[in-house]
């Protein structure tokens, strides 16, 4: 595991026990409820959370908490579900 997934999941484990950060706690607990482990889920969090930071470094503002939760309720990425009319084209 790289040194920066490290520290993002340790900054998710703490935005996870912050009372600040209870929007965190809600993206985790949809994440499991809907069948992801708990580390799945820390690390489609931490993805989120990298995201951010990498548009915060990139565009040189200030973390934007709105853009955070956003991508975290965006979450789970991935493929969308195949509709009956993606059906008939397999």
């Amino acid at each position: 595991m790289s040194n920066i997934l490290r520290g993002l999941l340790q900054a998710v484990d703490e935005q996870l026990c912050s009372p600040q950060t209870a929007y965190v706690k809600f993206a985790f607990d949809r994440l499991v409820q809907l069948g992801m482990s708990d580390a799945q889920s820390r690390e489609e969090i931490a993805d989120c959370l990298g995201e951010e930071l990498d548009a915060m470094l990139n565009e040189q503002r200030p973390f934007n908490e709105k853009n955070y939760k956003d991508l975290l309720n965006s979450l789970p990425w991935g493929e969308e579900p195949l509709s009956a009319n993606d059906l008939e084209n397999l």
